[in-house]
């Protein structure tokens, strides 16, 4: 009997032994750090680790490529505790905004992960819409210097991180294959050039871009007062716009065009001016978006087929630079599942996500060493070109200010004076200067 006691005793100690090791878990093993810095460990939720099924809601805006669809599915079976319902918004991308601003200044909670225009950020961290992401971003070890500096650089607002890159899109040069194998590499090389080789292969200009007052002007703007080392907001959100480097970057683009290679009505030129005019053989140089590559492409449009490149857009004092554009995935502040939220937004953000965008959207990534993936080369053949790569790491954002749109207008309308000749540089950045100042005042 006393036997018998012995072994009931010893049979409940080892039970009691088991659990305990099986509660304690591993705490001596070594987690696993992928390509893009997150720690492989931490990569499950805190409700995939409970072991409970949560349903987050994904907005964007129409997707065509099947991108969106592909990169949700991905997802999903990465993290089959997490259900992700897309919602789709207008392709319109104001109409979009205004939803969003509806939606999150009642404090709605009905979508959970968004993405957003690079200008975006700003204005919706100041107003409260969008959760910021450096605890997680800490917590993951996601590596952010694994992106381009400028669209970390858009998600970035009084020192937090507020969104991270999907894709990115800058502005390129693009040239006459057949009439010259040299694109310029400075805008003084390029005066030189477009002044030279005007009328060359049955072409009317040496250059043409977007000159129009609306959103492109001030791309053309951010992006040349850039390269000579000007900008307009600063990293602390104070204007800086009224400065030797942004007074010449301006002279310069009106000496472009006010001369007499671009053509007489570029004032009007917007993208699609810009993109008609090239694919119909009218200019030896052009910048442009990447998109005129497919159109100058086009064998039923186009009558450049196999005769165009591009490069990074000329360098001024400073380097090359040109503008960023692209989109940013955000959490809304109001989500009721942060955790699940914020591994979405790791995904859409990291190679995985960035890949499959990549290969099945042809959206460009953000993160330099996918350009080296056969498959990412693959998917289009600028992704092959170290060209449009070295362009993509020029690129910078247009001011990150909660008040953008307002910063827009002002560039807009002064900036169009000067090209018009109605005032001086120098006149027009003291206006800009002035103007930020009394607008973010308010």
């Amino acid at each position: 009997m006393q036997q018998t006691k012995k072994l009931l005793l010893l049979g409940l100690l080892s039970l009691f032994a088991v659990f305990m090791v099986a509660c304690s878990g591993d705490d001596g093993s070594e987690s696993e750090t992928n390509d893009t810095g997150s720690d492989n460990a931490s990569d499950e939720s805190a409700s995939e680790s409970e072991g409970e099924e949560v349903t987050i809601v994904y907005a964007t805006g129409v997707d065509t490529t099947g991108k969106v669809q592909a990169q949700i599915e991905e997802f999903m079976e990465l993290h089959p505790n997490i259900t992700v319902d897309y919602r789709e918004m207008p392709s319109d991308t104001g109409q979009q905004h205004d939803q969003y601003v509806t939606m999150f200044s009642s404090q709605s909670s009905e979508i959970d992960v968004f993405n957003g225009d690079v200008i975006w950020p700003a204005e919706f961290a100041q107003a409260n819409y969008a959760l910021e992401l450096d605890r997680f971003i800490e917590a993951d070890g996601f590596d952010l210097e694994a992106h381009f500096d400028g669209p970390i650089q858009a998600g970035n607002f009084n020192g937090r991180q507020w969104a991270l890159p999907l894709y990115i899109d800058a502005s390129f040069l693009y040239y006459r294959t057949d009439i010259t194998d040299t694109p310029p590499a400075t805008w003084d090389e390029l005066i030189e050039q477009a002044e030279a080789l005007q009328g060359e292969g049955d072409t009317q200009f040496g250059y043409i871009t977007q000159a129009s007052q609306y959103e492109g002007l001030v791309t053309n703007f951010v992006e040349i007062i850039a390269s000579y080392g000007g900008a307009v907001v600063d990293e602390n959100n104070e204007v800086v716009v009224n400065s030797p480097e942004t007074i010449k970057g301006l002279e310069k683009l009106a000496e472009i065009v006010q001369s007499d290679f671009v053509p007489g009505n570029i004032l009007n030129f917007q993208e699609i001016e810009t993109e008609n005019a090239w694919i119909a053989g009218d200019s030896v140089f052009a910048r442009n978006w990447p998109y005129m590559q497919s159109s100058s492409s086009d064998e039923e449009r186009s009558s450049v087929v196999d005769n165009v490149d591009i490069a990074p857009l000329p360098a001024g004092d400073e380097g090359s630079s040109s503008a960023l554009g692209g989109w940013m995935a955000m959490i809304n502040r109001y989500t009721e599942h942060p955790e699940e939220s914020w591994e979405l937004v790791k995904y859409l953000a990291g190679e995985e996500g960035q890949k499959t965008g990549a290969i099945v959207g042809n959206h460009a990534p953000t993160i330099e060493s996918l350009y080296d993936d056969p498959e990412v080369q693959e998917a289009a053949p600028l992704f092959q070109n170290p060209q449009f790569v070295e362009g993509l790491s020029a690129a910078v954002p247009r001011p990150v200010s909660p008040i953008y749109p307002e910063i827009s207008d002002i560039i807009q309308i002064e900036v169009s004076q000067v090209l018009t000749g109605e005032q001086t540089a120098e006149q027009a950045a003291e206006n800009m200067q002035s103007k930020m100042e009394a607008a973010m005042a308010e």
